[in-house]
């Protein structure tokens, strides 16, 4: 009988709470882990959770290893989550609903609901974080972006879940820098491929843009100081990436 339901997700060094995230992926019909050299015990628990392993010491960046991991999926229907992130109940159930009678060329946003250094975010521009992610596999796939990837579904209908996706993106300070660093430097090569160029005006001065946009008219004051830690993060990230595409404008 073939499958209905591939949970697809792309790993490297996914840490202690990635059972977590596969604990709330029982109700797929397989579970596809493509993983990029991990050294820690990510591949240990993904074989726990009976999850089919492929690997790739390549990096292709984060659109093109998603292309590549859905090769590997064997269900009408693909549903991707990532490593940090955990299914509700109510998702679940909605996905399982969704699939039953889903017309074509239809694919089905979540409510992505990000947990930020011990409390969710709910204002900041953060919530809901509306976002595609389970489509049929021979439909759609993502694009080829290094990094902020998306599903290319131009001209579906786009239908939304119940339920939410619980995203713990920040519970280890050292670990949230360094992914915002590698992000930003992704950002940087990506642009810096199709010739743009910046200066250092540009990363001050999007930068303070960033941080007013996520604290005051994203109401980000309203998340107390949680909400603006994460705005000043928001304009770190922002000026790393414009001061990175910089540095690769003077080489």
């Amino acid at each position: 009988m073939p499958l209905k339901l591939s949970a697809v997700l792309i790993t490297k060094n996914a840490g202690e709470d990635f059972e977590r995230c596969l604990q709330s992926l029982t109700f797929a019909d397989e579970i596809v882990v493509l993983d990029s050299g991990s050294t820690d015990n990510t591949l240990a628990i993904a074989k726990r959770a009976g999850a089919r392993i492929f690997t790739s010491q390549a990096w292709p960046g984060f659109g093109t290893q998603r292309q590549n991991a859905q090769q590997y999926a064997q269900g009408e229907w693909v549903f991707w989550v990532d490593v940090d992130e955990v299914v509700s109940d109510e998702l679940a159930l909605a996905v399982q609903a969704a699939i039953d009678d889903a017309p074509v060329n239809t694919v089905f946003e979540v409510s992505r609901l990000s947990w930020f250094f011990g409390r969710f975010i709910r204002h900041s521009g953060w919530y809901p974080d509306h976002i595609v992610r389970l489509y049929r596999r021979t439909e759609f796939a993502y694009n080829d972006a290094l990094v902020h990837e998306k599903v290319h579904c131009d001209g579906a209908q786009v239908k939304k879940l119940n339920g939410e996706l619980l995203h713990y993106t920040a519970t280890d300070f050292q670990d949230y820098l360094s992914k915002s660093v590698r992000y930003a430097a992704d950002w940087a090569e990506g642009r810096h491929r199709r010739g743009k160029t910046a200066n250092l005006f540009d990363a001050c001065s999007h930068s303070a843009a960033a941080f007013l946009r996520k604290y005051i008219f994203q109401r980000g004051f309203l998340d107390g100081r949680h909400g603006f830690l994460l705005a000043v993060f928001t304009a770190h990230y922002v000026f790393n990436k414009y001061a990175a595409l910089w540095i690769k404008t003077r080489r």
